[in-house]
């Protein structure tokens, strides 16, 4: 075993796992993620804690995966070269360690434009591939980067993320590709609306025959209203609604449009779990947490399987 997670427990074991997300707090408050906690235990596998997502100030990524711990949750700890440089990031990666969070994410980060401190420096010391190999390294060789050997047992399970939106299309799996190659154990997708797209996508990473070497859990987002679709649509890099979900929501009618946005959400969910080389579904919620018992109840994934 590679970190002794119950995600990769569960996915070794075979498992169609359910990942979900919590967004820290704008500051030092523990009940806001307490509470938050509390409407997704026993409801997924294990739950994304966001490293100061689009770039605005919130509580450390590290600090809130602690909480979940004594919560008795398991944390996926999300760390962004945005903020760090190497040496900070093997570090907390140490630190993380040492109280017991055994799954991150590697990721790039929102750019600090998009953020509540445009003018802050970014750092991008490394990218997120080289992130991956850096982690794969002190896990696997025992060693920091610089070649210094690691005192203790270091263990992690390595995800990152994957977008099969952007553009260019055919480039999408090719990247998908150089971070299997660095090392990822599981990848998380941007959230999926296009099906037709994404399959295509999958076909792709099926025919490389990526999802033999890490585990892809697709990434689904509910639609709370028609506006929320539309800004998404616009102005969400990498995000594509086809026209007729969002007719399907205006066509709810008024009360009735997140209702149907859960529908839709269960209906894709379910053609997920078909669809070939998805090894599971990481489930944003985005300050719906409340509604996800919900969502996994309607949808027939409940109650979770356990080792």
């Amino acid at each position: 075993m590679k970190s002794g997670s119950n995600l990769e427990r569960l996915l070794e074991k075979g498992e169609f796992v359910v990942t979900g997300e919590l967004g820290p707090p704008k500051g030092p408050d523990v009940d806001v993620v307490k509470k938050k906690a509390a409407m997704l235990k026993g409801n997924v596998d294990a739950v994304n804690i966001t490293d100061n997502q689009t770039a605005i100030v919130r509580m450390s990524s590290i600090a809130t995966a602690k909480i979940l711990i004594e919560e008795g949750l398991e944390p996926n700890m999300q760390m962004v070269a945005r903020d760090r440089n190497r040496i900070a990031m093997m570090s907390d990666l140490f630190g993380a360690s040492a109280f017991g969070i055994k799954n991150m994410l590697c990721l790039s980060g929102d750019h600090q434009s998009f953020g509540n401190h445009p003018e802050a420096k970014n750092v991008f010391d490394i990218d997120s591939i080289q992130m991956i190999y850096m982690v794969k390294t002190m896990r696997d060789d025992h060693k920091m980067i610089c070649g210094e050997e690691i005192e203790g047992d270091f263990k992690m399970f390595i995800g990152a993320a994957s977008n099969p939106f952007a553009d260019p299309f055919q480039y999408r799996v090719h990247r998908l590709a150089k971070k299997v190659e660095a090392g990822v154990d599981f990848i998380q997708t941007q959230c999926i609306y296009d099906m037709k797209r994404f399959k295509e996508f999958m076909k792709q990473v099926v025919d490389m025959g990526l999802h033999e070497k890490c585990k892809i859990l697709a990434g689904v987002t509910p639609l709370k209203s028609v506006g929320m679709a539309r800004y998404m649509a616009a102005n969400v890099s990498g995000i594509i609604i086809p026209e007729e979900i969002i007719d399907r929501l205006k066509g709810a009618g008024k009360g009735n449009v997140a209702t149907e946005g859960i529908k839709i959400l269960c209906e894709q969910m379910q053609e997920l779990k078909e669809t070939e080389g998805i090894a599971g579904i990481h489930l944003m919620a985005i300050e719906w947490e409340h509604k996800v018992a919900e969502i996994m109840e309607k949808v027939g994934f409940l109650p979770r399987p356990t080792i």
